[in-house]
């Protein structure tokens, strides 16, 4: 039932640009793996080979960590609705974190209008395998739109505020590993 191709193809962009949800796994020798849900919003397909999502101030940065440290990435999308399928992108993540060029020249192609709220570097995952199964045993679920909590806390805070807080929580993993967070 499973899968592989090389690359992204139309098709599959087209299911990655449908979904609502994708999970973000990512492991470096000896570390915990670690697995967030995202949501599609930041997501892009930039080419066959490459995807990549803004990544929003948060409680830990284990995914730089595991990048900075060689590890490997994930990203899993899954049909909550529609025919069933499973995707997975395989490869390795790098992190360009705000400030970078890197990072000014992701904002300015995604996002004319400006940097969104809290906004703290970007995953771009470089893909060497594309793998999809047949998602049978994923159930179904309806999306009833995007929480916006994180949006009202990161305004609380302040750009001041936001800088202390990922001075304080995104220097390092909770395995103790540097994820090369420096605010600019």
């Amino acid at each position: 039932m499973a899968k592989q191709f090389a690359a992204i193809d139309e098709n599959r962009s087209a299911f990655i640009s449908r979904q609502k949800i994708f999970f973000a796994g990512s492991a470096a020798n000896g570390s915990r793996v670690n697995i967030s849900p995202r949501s599609t919003e930041h997501l892009h397909v930039i080419g066959p080979n490459e995807v990549a999502y803004l990544d929003l101030t948060g409680s830990g940065s284990e995914t730089a960590a595991h990048a900075r440290a060689g590890g490997t990435m994930t990203i899993m999308l899954c049909a909550f609705d529609g025919p069933p399928l499973i995707l997975r992108l395989y490869g390795k993540a790098e992190i360009a974190f705000r400030g970078s060029p890197a990072y000014q020249t992701f904002l300015d192609r995604h996002y004319p209008d400006g940097e969104p709220l809290g906004a703290r570097q970007v995953v771009t995952l470089t893909v060497d395998l594309v793998q999809t199964s047949c998602g049978y045993a994923v159930p179904l679920f309806d999306h009833a739109g995007e929480r916006p909590i994180l949006d009202r806390w990161a305004a609380a805070k302040g750009e001041d505020g936001l800088r202390a807080y990922r001075q304080e929580k995104n220097v390092e993993s909770i395995d103790g590993l540097p994820t090369g967070f420096v605010e600019a």
